[in-house]
């Protein structure tokens, strides 16, 4: 493996954790529960949504004996599940840890997600131990539109950007990280095939899974 950077950041859900599948069809779970089977339109209605905003769609339009808040704690219970149970790591993620780690690269994730629930999922999947520290958009009260979780992760490596590899599945987290000056790394997930050669064409690199030589 050619290493060229000092430090690297990882996106966890669609790059480390293969997740985002579950969350693109939490609404039609759901409502398989109550006997309800829809098509996949409303993934598309709902994933432009808050996750409040998703509660109050399905209570309204189909008619559910249940309050917003009712099904809020379902769909989390859901999800808590998930990454307690179920989610899998990526395709070579624990090998490429490996070998990052036997060459002292320092490691760090910036996740959208929910820091308790992505801890559990990286403990039992064994590689929790690799990372140095986690940050999250929540809790800088950010999100990956701006560079702030990526330079909170720069200070803390205490590393200029140009020596930090950032790794991310999504288009908008690429264009974030490569204007804010870091080395990129588009990673393929089935959630952002409609952006794939969009992330090729702007990551400095792209990998279809983690066992490919860098």
């Amino acid at each position: 493996m050619r290493i060229g950077f000092k430090g690297a950041v990882f996106d966890a859900d669609g790059t480390l954790i293969d997740s985002m599948y579950m969350w693109r069809s939490l609404g039609l779970q759901y409502l398989k529960k109550f006997g309800i089977y829809e098509n996949e339109s409303l993934n598309r209605k709902l994933f432009v949504l808050s996750f409040e905003q998703g509660c109050e769609y399905l209570r309204t339009h189909y008619d559910l004996n249940q309050s917003a808040d009712e099904i809020r704690s379902g769909i989390l219970e859901m999800i808590r599940n998930f990454y307690v149970h179920d989610v899998k790591l990526k395709n070579g993620v624990r090998e490429f840890l490996d070998a990052l780690k036997a060459r002292h690269i320092p490691m760090v994730i910036a996740t959208s997600g929910d820091r308790d629930l992505l801890t559990y999922a990286l403990k039992r999947l064994g590689i929790y131990s690799y990372f140095e520290a986690i940050f999250t958009c929540t809790e800088l009260n950010t999100n990956k539109h701006e560079a702030k979780i990526y330079m909170a992760c720069a200070e803390f490596m205490n590393l200029e950007p140009e020596y930090i590899a950032v790794f991310e599945d999504a288009y908008h987290a690429v264009i974030t990280a490569k204007n804010a000056g870091f080395i990129t790394f588009g990673a393929a997930d089935d959630s952002s095939i409609n952006d794939r050669e969009r992330i090729i064409e702007t990551s400095d690199y792209f990998i279809d899974d983690f066992t490919k030589e860098i």
